[in-house]
């Protein structure tokens, strides 16, 4: 399979704006779309069609660290014209993307992202099974893509936040789809920041999977929240009629809008019964009780930003020395990647992390390689992630079991604060 990294020019906008010039996969947006069956190996070329370094990053896949993507930690980074061949297993089955992890915010805000499908090897049964991409887009009058990637204002306030929404590149998704008929619908959030919030009518909706990890039990739900790079599998019984609509919405100031459309017609189907689980995925023993603790406190931005300042690559320096440099975030008092990892873990360790936001922001921290559930309050367990919203001022703790070796980043996925200083690695041996 061959993923070439390029200029293109596509109708992003609605049809009355001109077409926008974008960064794409195979020249299309989002990328194409990968698909494999559990177990099956993956063998994609990287083609580097652009005037820059660039890689793939694998989000949410277990993989060799070799194949993570990330340059200078697990690769060099692709030259302009050349390619890196990635081969890897596809363990799990589930919804994962492929993105740049080299100057990760101006590549993805430009176009460079796809969606990688692994199907069970014993393949559940629906009426249909969509991917719907949610994607947000900085954009000019003239529908050309805002230069501003390195914006203060992003990088110490939410991020890089378009004023252009699209669902797999369109202002106007839609499908067709049968009264009764159940859908299975895999919403990935492939934006650099925004914190979609969706509703739905003519709907019943099941939240199956979180991140490509299926859950115990389908949870009925009436909204959906998800953060930037997170997943989430639906399973949908269409209830509207025949000739009306059933609508996935995007919740905005100023009202609810239109994300996909599915246009009912046809007989209707038998009502069902409520929804099995997906089939698990086989994921490693995770004891809490036995966890090592490490704390990790979040620090910087607008508005409560970094009065004691920060060590950056080796310095301590004040909030303003920091701003000359582009950071605007701390990990533990320290700004960007350190030296030494957060967590030096054994192989088969589990480590509990402890997050602390004392930000005004939300932020979607995201572990590479591994998986981790939440540790409620009560000592209860969430479910499997890879991507974790956390909220300022809430307490919020993670566990995982260390069972990937290598060097593994964790790092907020709004992406110009990881540029700005949210960014730290955990090491595996």
């Amino acid at each position: 399979q061959l993923l070439r990294a390029g200029p293109a020019r596509l109708q992003i906008a609605p049809p009355d704006f001109p077409e926008t010039d974008v960064w794409a996969f195979n020249a299309q947006v989002p990328g194409q779309l990968l698909r494999y069956r559990q177990g099956d190996q993956v063998n994609v070329r990287l083609d580097n069609g652009l005037d820059q370094p660039t890689t793939v990053h694998w989000h949410g896949l277990r993989l060799p660290n070799a194949m993570d993507g990330v340059p200078g930690m697990t690769q060099a980074a692709v030259a302009p014209g050349d390619h890196f061949d990635y081969q890897f297993t596809a363990r799990d089955a589930g919804t994962f993307w492929y993105h740049p992890h080299a100057n990760s915010t101006e590549q993805i805000s430009r176009g460079l992202a796809g969606v990688l499908v692994v199907d069970e090897s014993d393949r559940p049964d629906f009426d249909a099974d969509e991917v719907i991409v949610l994607d947000d887009w900085r954009m000019t009058q003239e529908a050309a893509i805002h230069d501003s990637f390195e914006d203060w204002h992003d990088l110490s306030h939410a991020g890089r936040l378009g004023n252009y929404v699209t669902a797999n590149g369109k202002p106007d998704l839609t499908f067709d789809a049968a009264p009764g008929s159940r859908l299975r619908l895999r919403l990935v959030n492939t934006s650099t920041a925004r914190i979609f919030r969706l509703r739905v009518s003519g709907l019943r909706i099941w939240v199956a999977a979180l991140d490509g990890m299926p859950l115990e039990t389908p949870r009925e739900v009436s909204e959906v929240v998800i953060a930037s790079a997170q997943r989430v599998d639906l399973i949908a019984d269409v209830t509207a009629q025949a000739d009306e609509e059933a609508i996935i919405g995007s919740v905005e100031r100023d009202g609810t809008y239109a994300t996909a459309v599915f246009r009912v017609a046809g007989a209707a189907q038998a009502k069902r019964p409520d929804p099995a689980p997906l089939p698990p995925n086989q994921m490693p023993d995770l004891n809490p009780a036995a966890a090592r603790s490490v704390p990790l406190i979040m620090e910087g931005g607008a508005m409560r930003g970094l009065p004691g300042g920060a060590i950056w690559q080796g310095a301590k320096m004040d909030m303003r020395e920091l701003a000359d440099m582009g950071q605007f975030w701390a990990f533990n008092g320290v700004a960007g990647m350190a030296d030494d990892p957060l967590v030096d873990a054994a192989l088969g360790e589990v480590i509990r992390i402890p997050i602390t936001n004392r930000t005004a922001f939300a932020h979607a921290m995201h572990l590479h390689g591994m998986h981790f559930r939440e540790v409620r309050a009560d000592g209860t367990m969430g479910p499997l992630r890879d991507t974790i919203l956390s909220i300022p001022n809430e307490p919020l703790e993670i566990a995982f079991t260390a069972d990937n070796p290598g060097k593994w980043l964790l790092h907020c996925h709004m992406l110009a604060h990881a540029a700005s200083g949210m960014t730290t690695w955990i090491d595996v041996a």
